[in-house]
């Protein structure tokens, strides 16, 4: 019975052992804060644009452009396929729209090791397709199609493509 009272009998807690819990605990915490520091600082920069105050300059322009585009009516399906990405275009109808060119900047949300560009090809009435297949993960597309010219169709979408290849919004 003593030997259970000798080792669960609570021991005097001195100035020391207080010393040495603050120093642990501060030594904790600014080692986690250095860790968190250098992640920050080299991992993506966040920069979207390189001068906000220029773009912030041409922001009613762009969102004029932006309302008279979405006021045709034009729209774009995804689908990331094994062997690249197949958009369909269609009109305000919901038939398949003509267009020159479309063209697509493909992102990742955060970072930008697998950013690219795309050009599509017609392969069929408003069906148009691009070599490449999009890894797993969250992408961000920003669409642009032409035709005479004029842009008829120019929007970002972000979607999410599964490990089965499927996309889903």
């Amino acid at each position: 019975m003593t030997l259970i009272r000798s080792i669960f009998q609570p021991k005097e807690f001195t100035g020391k052992h207080m010393l040495f819990s603050m120093v642990a605990f501060f030594a904790v915490i600014f080692t986690v804060n250095m860790i968190m520091a250098r992640f920050a600082v080299t991992t993506w920069s966040g920069l979207v644009v390189p001068n906000t105050y220029v773009a912030s300059q041409q922001f009613n322009t762009q969102a004029a452009q932006s309302r008279a585009i979405a006021a045709k009516g034009f729209d774009v399906a995804f689908d990331p396929g094994s062997d690249g990405v197949s958009i369909l275009l269609t009109d305000s109808n919901g038939l398949p729209a003509v267009a020159d060119s479309v063209s697509a900047s493909l992102r990742r949300p955060v970072g930008t090791e697998d950013d690219r560009e795309l050009v599509f090809l017609a392969d069929g009435p408003g069906k148009f397709t691009a070599e490449g297949a999009l890894a797993e993960g969250e992408w961000i597309a920003h669409v642009t199609a032409l035709r005479g010219g004029e842009i008829i169709y120019k929007k970002g979408r972000r979607f999410h493509v599964g490990a089965d290849g499927g996309m889903r919004p």
